[in-house]
Formats: C-alpha cells, sequence, structure tokens
C-alpha cells in the first residue's frame, strides 16, 4: 500500500509519515502541488492525504485537478484541514473528497479513517458485502440473513451499508446522521438509536453483529 502526503507543516507531515511506517503503510511526503503532480507521472498511490493551504496551488484545485483527469479520478483522498466549519467539510465532500479530518487529528484516527475510505473504494467494486451470514447486495440494494431476504426502509439500508463499509470500525452517531441522512438534517442522535434498534429487530440473529459503542455511536463486526 502506498500513500501520498500532500502538507506543507513539516512536522505534521513528518508525524503522519512515521505513524503509517509504523503500520506498515509505505508512504511519500510533498510539500506542494508541483513534487505531487511529478509523483504521479511515475505512480499513483492507492490514497492521498491532502491538506487545503498550501503555498502554491491550494488542495480543492489539486483535488479538481485529481477528479478531472481519468488516470487519477479513482484515487481515494481525505482532505486534513484546519477549516473545521460544516460548510468547508461539505465543501470538501462535494468537491470529491472521500473523507474530511479537522485538524488537530489523532494520527491513530488518520490510519483508522485511511483503512475506512480504502476498504469503501475497494467495496463499490464489488457487488456484494458480507459479513457472515449476513448478505448486501449493493446493485439490487436487498439484504439477507443467510437464504432469507429482510426487508428494510431505505434508511435502515443505508445505515447497514455505511456500518458494513466501514467493518470493524466504531462510528459516532453524529457521523451516521451526517453520512445517512444528510449535513441537512437537524435531528438529534436518539433517531441514529431508534433506527438501529429496528435495524437489530429485523436482522434477528444476525443484529447482534451491531454493536454498540458507548458514548459514541455503533460498530459492525
Amino acid at each position: 500500500m502506498m500513500i501520498y502526503c500532500v502538507e506543507d507543516d513539516k512536522n505534521v507531515r513528518d508525524l503522519i509519515m512515521y505513524a503509517l511506517k509504523n503500520n506498515e503503510i509505505e508512504c511519500r511526503g510533498f510539500d506542494s502541488a508541483a513534487p505531487l503532480y511529478a509523483a504521479l507521472e511515475d505512480e499513483n498511490p492507492d490514497l492521498i492525504l491532502l491538506d487545503i493551504m498550501l503555498p502554491d496551488v491550494d488542495g480543492y484545485a489539486i483535488l479538481r485537478r485529481l477528479k478531472s483527469n481519468e488516470q487519477t479520478a479513482d484515487i481515494p483522498v481525505i482532505i486534513l484541514s484546519a477549516k473545521s466549519q460544516e460548510y468547508d467539510r461539505i465543501f470538501g465532500l462535494e468537491s470529491g473528497a472521500d473523507d474530511y479530518i479537522v485538524k488537530p487529528f489523532s494520527v491513530l484516527e488518520v490510519i483508522s479513517r485511511i483503512r475506512a475510505v480504502l476498504r469503501r473504494s475497494g467495496m463499490a467494486k464489488r457487488a456484494e458485502l458480507h459479513i457472515g451470514e449476513l448478505r448486501l447486495d449493493i446493485d439490487t440494494r436487498r439484504v439477507f440473513v443467510g437464504e432469507k431476504e429482510v426487508r428494510l426502509t431505505n434508511r435502515e439500508y443505508q445505515l447497514l451499508q455505511y456500518l458494513m463499509e466501514n467493518q470493524g470500525v466504531a462510528v459516532g452517531r453524529d457521523v451516521l446522521l451526517n453520512r445517512v441522512w444528510g449535513y441537512e438534517f437537524q435531528g438529534e442522535t436518539r433517531t441514529v438509536d431508534v433506527h438501529i434498534r429496528f435495524l437489530r429487530q429485523k436482522l434477528g440473529s444476525a443484529g447482534k453483529r451491531i454493536e454498540t459503542v458507548r458514548g459514541m455511536g455503533y460498530r459492525i463486526d
């Protein structure tokens, strides 16, 4: 696995690269757009960590260039930014980023989010998701426990798909609200709890795979 990290702050860049290498993930660091573009001529990485405030070209311009080129359009991109306003996160995601991490951050969180994005990008190329007896058909949006089909509402299906795409990762209630209901949704996190309860009931024995992470949210494993 190869990760490109585009970050002009050397201390932050070195910290990320050190953490990735300690987790047996190869990484190359760049302080601006120019050396990144040169590296992309030789090799496409599995994922790019992209800062927004860069000295030559801002991160959004880099993101637009990546997504407009068929040679690089499929590379997953995670934005790293000190801009923490909701508008900034929405703009980043709608511009084509696969995730948005606000500075300051934990390097362990960065590694976890990298793995989650890579799982999702790999899953998107597959027709089905499997966890034990639980099977989700992405093309037909049908869910099965063993050979029995389970009828879900649209929200329940979206919740299950997001959890399965992030298998093993603890996902916060606020993240589920944003990803499933959308940033414009102003509901309380109890909305997630209610839908998870119904989802568990419909999945029967497979519902036990959805674990509650106290004080945070849910995980499927």
